[in-house]
């Protein structure tokens, strides 16, 4: 608990309001932050090492574009044999901190025909295929499939409109949330398409989901490193996702610094403006 404590101390004076979880192959992105703490995740309680490459296992506290911001570089998996609790626990060492946005980043396999390699899709919401009998949820019909929502509207709206400024593009669309490790097959992949699937992926929608109990808003962004199983031309292989992931690096960044930058503005402009409430 002291080593919980001392950053708890540290986010008191600094204040951090936004936290980012990164996802496969985004980890690159620590560099743009200038770090003022870090803690790997052995030296936190209640989290674990990570076990996937591309994952390095650290909190970051620092600044990004002189915003202070909650790092964690790396994901702990469901499929690494950890109890969702232990998944979830980052979502809740962020609110623990201060953090009142959180995030999201992940790469994913693409289902719909034009989300192709190196493509940006921003979350509208996200399937849960991850309980055992997950299939009886569902009906092959995206008109009736349930799709959970608990993406922020605002910050989505302050995400594509970041891209948009950097003349980058950004499609939306609905992630599927598989528990992994193995990559879907191509008939799971035509089963999630049927659903409404746009995109497919091992991580996110549990914790956007445990954000959304706690009070905090949060955003999902995927970067589509593959096609989907069926839609490829060959086998799908970790290191590929991680490659396309790192070479978009420059980009993701880019998107992510100017979100950070717009969500601190708008931060001062609510502050000022329920300041000037509060005197009148």
């Amino acid at each position: 608990m002291q080593n919980l404590e001392k950053l708890r101390q540290f986010c008191q004076l600094h204040q951090p309001r936004i936290a980012l979880i990164l996802g496969s192959g985004w980890g690159d992105l620590v560099r743009h932050c200038a770090v003022d703490m870090e803690l790997s995740y052995l030296e936190v309680p209640g989290l674990n090492a990570t076990t996937v490459p591309g994952h390095s296992g650290k909190i970051v506290l620092g600044r990004w574009n002189d915003e202070p911001v909650i790092l964690f570089a790396g994901r702990l998996h469901y499929y690494e044999g950890h109890p969702w609790r232990r998944v979830l626990e980052p979502v809740q060492i962020a609110h623990y901190l201060g953090a009142e946005t959180l995030i999201l980043t992940n790469a994913a396999g693409g289902i719909r025909a034009d989300l192709r390699p190196g493509s940006l899709m921003a979350l509208t919401g996200h399937l849960s295929w991850i309980g055992a009998r997950a299939w009886e949820a569902f009906t092959f019909d995206p008109a009736g499939a349930v799709v959970r929502d608990p993406y922020c509207p605002r910050l989505r709206r302050d995400l594509l409109d970041s891209a948009a400024a950097l003349g980058i593009a950004m499609s939306t669309g609905v992630y599927a949330q598989v528990t992994g490790p193995c990559y879907e097959t191509p008939a799971e992949v035509k089963a999630l398409r049927a659903c409404g699937a746009d995109a497919v992926g091992m991580s996110t929608g549990r914790e956007a989901e445990a954000a959304l109990k706690l009070g905090m808003r949060s955003i999902g962004l995927s970067c589509i490193t593959n096609a989907a199983a069926g839609l490829a031309s060959g086998p799908i292989h970790h290191e590929e996702v991680t490659t396309v992931a790192g070479e978009k690096s420059a980009t993701l960044a880019a998107v992510l610094g100017e979100l950070i930058r717009r969500l601190s503005v708008g931060t001062a402009a609510d502050t000022s403006q329920l300041a000037r409430s509060a005197s009148e």
